[in-house]
């Protein structure tokens, strides 16, 4: 018993550890093999390589979005504006049509959808591997297109979304 009340000790304390990373907020959002888009709330974004490009993204190992991408391995990454918190949030639900509130449009090189009046950045990838790690799946996707807007990201951290600032320093 007291081994389980060390874990969820540290589980709050990784959780808030974790909130002070200040990210991006993305969608990560793919269709499945019948064509039914997927999407959720992604802040696990990372670049892994330039040559070739590649990124990674951590996704939730019973999320329908990760299905979709495993069966057609195909998946585009939407980096929110800074009025996408809405959105966001949406996308973070359990709610059944987080598309019907939210413009979109199959993405221009290989159709998956795309975000388009809340998505500032727009990755379309092809599925180069995964790796399981415990609740999660992080997926490997070689970037075969990319759309980048002139708005500022919309950032998470500490359990809040905000709005990228002024540049300090370049």
């Amino acid at each position: 018993m007291q081994t389980e009340s060390l874990d969820t000790d540290l589980e709050k304390q990784f959780l808030q550890f974790m909130g002070s990373c200040v990210t991006t907020v993305s969608i990560v959002t793919a269709f499945d093999a019948a064509q039914v888009p997927h999407g959720l709330t992604c802040t696990s974004l990372t670049s892994v390589t330039l040559d070739p490009p590649i990124l990674l993204v951590c996704l939730n190992n019973t999320a329908g979005t990760l299905k979709a991408v495993s069966e057609t391995r195909q998946f585009a990454v939407n980096i929110l504006g800074s009025s996408g918190a809405e959105v966001a949030r949406s996308f973070s639900s359990n709610s059944p049509d987080r598309f019907g509130a939210v413009t979109w449009e199959p993405s221009p090189t290989t159709g998956q959808p795309w975000l388009t009046a809340c998505a500032i950045a727009m990755a379309e990838c092809e599925l180069e591997f995964t790796s399981n790690v415990g609740t999660h799946v992080v997926v490997f996707g070689r970037v075969t297109s990319l759309r980048v807007e002139g708005d500022l990201p919309l950032l998470y951290g500490r359990r809040s979304f905000r709005s990228a600032g002024a540049v300090i320093s370049q």
